[in-house]
């Protein structure tokens, strides 16, 4: 049965307008016009990369952040599956940039276009290569800016749907075009602040770098609450601490591994304890228990989430109950490591048998298939009808990785005589027995006196 509104009344200029991230850093900078967006540190983290992610949507283009980890053949194929216009690079990356445009251009058969080429130029870095690369026919970043029109007024844009962001795979997935739209970039950079507690004037660390799902949407999010931006030019436990004690950060992101350099940094490295309760955000592979139990001894509160860039960062969280706190330390952080609940954005969740398709049993131990439904899953694969197929089979969004307990991902998963194996458990139990001989060790009571070898 078809059910019919109250009224006919349509939509108008006055009481509707596409939803997009864009449009709170006008009122950012109306709010706190004086107040510091960005601490400048390091690529691929520097202003220009934030500029981007509001200058580019906002010029009716979509943005496409670019792994800089990544080989030259592997970014000459994204670009040019992505028929990028314009490539801006930091001067730290030229020569991986011109590396990758000559494949392009090898592989073209003379039919290669180059792109418009914007060098960034960067003072903590050599001179010599900004140099090479203005001599190369690159276009200072800044002189590119000061090009523009300065009266331009941007316009958000006239359907939602309209693309924002291309972010390409990368790891248990084959390298797949993710397409994002603005609707769901929105909706994701409000659901960030209300999931993990941000206020206004949040002071914000950038250990995740920006091509990572676009920062999990936090570069449209921290606009929003007139944040500021920390930068730092490596990712390492002491310049985490430096940070914090320098820059009041409130909130960072991190994967478990740098949590790991994090827990077992020097005392030299540290600065403990904590000036105020620090908010940590982890994702990617499953953080171990003992991880998260050394994180809280610290002063951390961290919280646990999983996602995709299929999914425009997280999608799940593992929301903390105030029947928690009384619990040990321990058990908490066992609690902590499981992947809880679907996302406040996210309009549905499932774990379900890959034989039978149906949801599988919530009893903590059976392995099953994460799909997902809702306005934040991407559009579609870019130029991939087969893959978008197959991966909204049935109407649902099929995660390629299980309140959930991710037990590991599915290329992780080891396989002995029939039995499904956990890489992670393995990890958490050798990661438990290390930190306990390490303890024994230090305190004079190894019982293996000098011949004890400790592994790290």
């Amino acid at each position: 049965m078809e059910m019919k509104d109250i009224d006919d009344l349509p939509k108008n200029a006055a009481n509707y307008t596409a939803l997009t991230p864009l449009c709170f850093l006008e009122r950012a900078a109306t709010v706190h016009p004086t107040r510091k967006a960005v601490v400048h540190g390091s690529p691929p983290n520097v202003p220009a990369s934030y500029e981007a992610h509001f200058g580019i949507p906002m010029s009716g283009a979509v943005i496409n952040p670019v792994n800089i980890q990544l080989n030259a053949s592997t970014i000459a194929f994204l670009l040019s599956h992505s028929r990028s216009a314009v490539v801006i690079v930091d001067q730290g990356f030229f020569t991986l940039a011109e590396d990758s445009l000559k494949i392009m251009k090898e592989k073209s058969h003379g039919n290669f276009k180059p792109p418009l080429l914007i060098v960034i130029a960067d003072g903590s870095c050599n001179p010599k290569t900004l140099r090479y690369a203005l001599g190369q026919g690159a276009i200072d970043y800044e002189k590119f800016l000061e090009s523009g029109d300065p009266e331009f007024a941007w316009k958000p844009p006239q359907d939602e749907w309209q693309s924002i962001s291309l972010s390409y795979t990368s790891g248990t997935t084959a390298s797949q075009g993710v397409v994002l739209h603005h609707r769901g970039a929105y909706l994701m950079y409000l659901s960030n602040p209300l999931i993990w507690g941000m206020n206004e004037g949040a002071v914000y660390l950038w250990t995740l770098p920006m091509f990572h799902c676009n920062g999990r949407c936090f570069t449209w999010s921290l606009a929003a609450l007139c944040g500021t931006n920390i930068c730092h030019r490596q990712v390492t436990a002491k310049g985490v601490y430096s940070a914090i004690a320098k820059y009041g950060v409130t909130h960072f992101c991190a994967a478990p591994v740098v949590l790991n350099s994090i827990v077992n940094a020097p005392s030299e490295d540290t600065i403990l304890p904590l000036p105020h309760v620090v908010c940590v955000m982890t994702a990617g592979a499953a953080p171990l228990p003992a991880v998260l139990f050394g994180m809280s001894q610290r002063g951390f509160r961290v919280t646990h989430t999983y996602g995709l860039s299929e999914t425009y960062g997280p999608s799940t969280v593992c929301v903390w109950k105030p029947e928690w706190d009384s619990l040990p330390p321990e058990t908490q952080a066992r609690l902590n490591a499981r992947l809880g609940v679907r996302y406040i954005g996210l309009e549905g969740l499932e774990l379900i048998s890959t034989q039978t398709g149906h949801p599988v049993p919530a009893d903590g131990k059976t392995i099953g298939e994460i799909v997902m439904r809702g306005n934040l899953v991407m559009k579609g694969y870019l130029k991939n009808p087969k893959a978008n197929e197959e991966t909204f089979a049935n109407g649902w969004f099929h995660s390629p990785d299980g309140y959930i307990e991710i037990k590991d991902r599915s290329k992780d998963i080891i396989i002995s005589g029939g039995e499904n194996i956990s890489s992670v458990e393995v990890e958490n139990s050798l990661y438990i027995t290390l930190q306990y001989w390490r303890r024994q060790w230090w305190q004079g009571r190894a019982s293996f006196g000098e011949s004890l070898l400790v592994l790290s």
